[in-house]
């Protein structure tokens, strides 16, 4: 293939232009704080779950302490009303004042049975209380924090797609520049070795594959035309001569 040795040292800047453009994307895709952010959303998704288990299980235990709270009530109620009917006068039968007095006693029996389960319910609902809080208040410090880096995110991923743009830009003026049988044959070496489709020669070496070439080789550089598109016997990438080349 012949091209326009001005046309082939154009690759060069286009090879620039490319390069530029891996590396913003790579960029992009390896933000240390996007990183950060995901393991965050992790972290926060699992808060999130344990508060919420720990929230039903207040829920439970709050129900758990109204119903033992409902029965020493019920049981107190009827203590009352047995001692109404124990101190009103009007029942003269031994038998049934003994039997009043039994069932009062084991009411008594009955609401400290009944207090001593609602007691240890407020206990647990105390401390389902307290870790409920504690996971609400760790949820929401994380939700925070998922926000603020979030945006940060966004921030920098938008700035590297303002660069990717300009970039892109830049290489479609060089582009057009160059003729396309010599841009096809770059765009299909760049595919295939990596994203590096052209290369100049410095001093005597590659710098597609950073490997000297022979001085056999070197000799058929110095006798190719000029306008005679070379490539690297090694990696096969266009090899650009420059005034640098060493020839």
């Amino acid at each position: 293939m012949k091209a326009d040795p001005a046309a082939q040292l154009r690759l060069l800047d286009l090879q620039d232009e490319d390069t530029r453009l891996t590396q913003v994307k790579h960029r992009a895709d390896n933000l240390p704080d996007a990183s950060r952010l995901s393991e965050l959303e992790t972290r926060l998704a699992r808060v999130r779950d344990e508060a919420v288990a720990a929230e039903t299980i207040l829920s439970d235990l709050e129900r758990d302490q109204a119903r033992a709270d409902q029965d020493v009530q019920q049981v107190l109620d009827r203590m009352a009303r047995d001692r109404t009917l124990l101190d009103s006068g009007t029942i003269g039968d031994p038998k049934q004042l003994q039997s009043i007095q039994t069932e009062l006693d084991s009411l008594a029996r009955r609401q400290s049975d009944l207090e001593d389960i609602e007691l240890e319910i407020m206990e647990r609902v105390e401390g389902a209380r307290a870790a409920a809080k504690q996971l609400t208040a760790q949820r929401d410090e994380l939700a925070a924090e998922r926000e603020t880096l979030a945006t940060s995110v966004h921030e920098q991923r938008s700035a590297l797609e303002a660069e990717a743009r300009l970039v892109r830009e830049q290489r479609d003026v060089i582009a057009a520049e160059i003729p396309a049988d010599l841009l096809a044959l770059y765009e299909k070496i760049r595919t295939d070795h990596g994203g590096v489709g052209a290369a100049p020669l410095h001093r005597g070496t590659c710098q597609g594959c950073r490997l000297a070439l022979p001085p056999t080789e070197i000799e058929d550089l110095r006798n190719a035309a000029a306008d005679e598109v070379i490539r690297c016997e090694e990696c096969r990438r266009i090899l650009v001569r420059t005034p640098e080349s060493g020839l």
